[in-house]
């Protein structure tokens, strides 16, 4: 049996989320895709401090552990509430692939010339 595509497979999954959760990301007005990117980026927010809450960064704490178990939870958190943000964008799995490509191309060629500058243009044909 043919494995399915990955990246795709998490997009499937997360509209199925959404929608069993009442939130549809096909057809948002301009007022919906800013009220859920903002709820999204909070989330995000959130879970970034709970995966921060997974190291030890208190540095004065002796107390505190490594908790990658958790670590690793956080981060899905993060992609669940990532695609949905992207979806809401309208974007599909493919279109986050070849942006990706794209960026990660600008991203080489800002590390090879020194990145020396801020160029926001080198991006705009993402």
């Amino acid at each position: 049996m043919e494995q399915p595509d990955q990246l795709r497979e998490l997009f499937r999954m997360q509209k199925a989320l959404n929608e069993r959760i009442g939130v549809k990301t096909d057809g948002m007005n301009e007022e919906e895709k800013t009220k859920w990117l903002l709820n999204y980026c909070r989330a995000m927010t959130q879970e970034m401090a709970e995966l921060t809450d997974s190291v030890p960064w208190k540095w004065w704490a002796k107390y505190q552990k490594f908790d990658e178990q958790n670590a690793r939870v956080e981060v899905v958190d993060l992609f669940h509430f990532l695609i949905s943000a992207a979806q809401v964008l309208g974007m599909s799995a493919d279109d986050v692939f070849n942006a990706y490509m794209k960026k990660n191309e600008v991203n080489f060629k800002r590390q090879e010339s020194g990145y020396t500058a801020k160029d926001q243009s080198d991006s705009k044909h993402i």
